[in-house]
């Protein structure tokens, strides 16, 4: 496949610019789900986690560790990413259609990286005041192949170049993605009553919208989603989009640009699962750490 480009990552580097800023989560939904389609990962959550009982609890679990693995130096990160990679190696089975899978499948741990790479791209192309430059965008992919490498996975999955990242990313979305049973409950309310009966808290910028009915709050969620999802994703699987949600979606981007004030203040912090390290908002350069967000301390008042 070629000598793939890998660039430092530390204090200055463009994944810490973006992954340190809120507004890189925003895709992240969108991120997820496509994990969820590729089969093998959509398998290994369904059997080896609470994925049914709580869907968002991996996300709130695995995000401060994923995190820690960037904003670390190479040899923390690399401790950090063995120690991700550990937690995967019982993760292994076989799917509905006796399909066999291993977490540690260098296809299948690429996949979930590659989403990864994705949603900062995405992040960074939708919801930043400025776009990046071609060399930057580049950059970017460069340093995030450094992170994947903290891992200690196969490098045999990972595209040489940003345009070759591209061109393999969208040859999945068209070949391998599938409505797995994991993408399949979460797409469908009916199959999961117990969320449906909670409220809807919305983070940052959307929690204007909270105590307002839950199916306004879902929508406004479900604009943000589809609206970041690639439009293979969306057209393949038949995601309604129609031109309402389209305008609908321009509008949050715009608002979402605008929102560097916010961040400034830390209106937006509310985000940051607990423990996940990203940049002070106030723009110090420093790492801070994230205390407990609204949902988790809703969930520790329920379980008092």
């Amino acid at each position: 496949m070629g000598e793939v480009a890998a660039a430092p990552i530390g204090p200055g580097s463009i994944l810490w610019q973006v992954a340190g800023d809120p507004r890189s989560l925003l895709p992240g939904t969108a991120a997820g789900i496509m994990q969820l389609m590729l089969p093998g990962l959509g398998a290994g959550v369904t059997d080896h986690s609470n994925f049914f009982d709580d869907p968002f609890d991996r996300i709130f679990r695995s995000i401060p560790p994923i995190w820690r693995s960037i904003f670390s130096d190479d040899d923390e990160g690399a401790e950090v990413g063995r120690t991700i990679r550990r937690f995967h190696d019982h993760v292994k089975g076989t799917d509905e259609q006796g399909r066999r899978y291993h977490a540690l499948d260098p296809d299948v741990f690429w996949w979930a990286h590659a989403t990864f790479t994705w949603e900062f791209l995405r992040a960074r192309e939708l919801y930043f005041p400025v776009p990046l430059r071609r060399a930057e965008r580049e950059q970017l992919y460069a340093e995030t192949v450094t992170w994947y490498r903290r891992y200690g996975v196969s490098d045999r999955p990972v595209p040489p170049t940003l345009e070759a990242f591209r061109a393999r990313f969208d040859e999945i979305c068209r070949n391998q993605l599938e409505l797995t049973p994991a993408v399949q409950w979460v797409l469908d309310p009916s199959a999961n009553p117990s969320a449906r009966a909670q409220r809807t808290h919305l983070p940052g910028p959307l929690s204007v919208l909270d105590g307002v009915a839950t199916h306004l709050g879902a929508e406004a969620v479900r604009v943000l989603v589809y609206g970041a999802m690639p439009d293979i994703v969306r057209r393949r699987f038949g995601f309604r989009w129609t031109h309402r949600d389209r305008l609908a979606f321009l509008q949050l981007c715009a608002a979402l640009r605008a929102s560097g004030p916010l961040v400034a203040r830390g209106k937006l912090d509310g985000l940051w699962p607990e423990g996940t390290p990203h940049l002070d908002p106030q723009g110090s350069g420093m790492v801070v750490i994230a205390g407990p967000s609204r949902r988790q301390r809703a969930g520790a008042g329920r379980s008092t």
